[in-house]
């Protein structure tokens, strides 16, 4: 795999009924609400919006998201990347002890020219403010979680 390209698997477990976390993970136009690391939302049309996005580093990053897969019943969503990042972002969302367990798979290539200069020799760095960002983007999603009603 070459050092621009990038492949994530997280998972979360989250104290909130499945429908919950669904709804809010659909709903784009929340996530600077909830996520500290996503600073701006701007709906494109109906199944599309550009997110901007920084974690620890200095490094902003403009995506596209275009919904391809929103199965509520399956728990499964998906969107395509593109912008900074190319690739593709799905989830599923499944009921779990009281809760929910939020499988994420992610799969990009660096597409904006700093990153694609930089990815040879930080892709160690990269991977860890990734780590971050989704760290903070379940704290924020659970602490959000709990103060919405169901």
């Amino acid at each position: 795999m070459p050092l621009t390209s990038y492949r994530f698997r997280t998972s979360w477990l989250i104290g909130a009924p499945a429908r919950a976390v669904f709804a809010t993970l659909v709903d784009l136009g929340t996530y600077p609400d909830w996520w500290p690391d996503v600073r701006s939302v701007s709906r494109v049309d109906d199944d599309a919006a550009e997110v901007t996005c920084r974690s620890m580093l200095p490094i902003t990053l403009t995506l596209c998201l275009r919904r391809m897969e929103q199965d509520e019943p399956a728990g499964r969503l998906g969107v395509a990347l593109t912008g900074d990042l190319e690739g593709s972002l799905s989830g599923v969302v499944r009921e779990r002890d009281g809760g929910t367990r939020l499988d994420i798979t992610q799969r990009v290539v660096a597409r904006k020219p700093l990153l694609r200069a930089l990815s040879p020799v930080a892709h160690p760095v990269f991977r860890a403010n990734h780590a971050v960002m989704m760290r903070r983007g379940l704290r924020g999603l659970r602490a959000y979680l709990t103060t919405r009603p169901s």
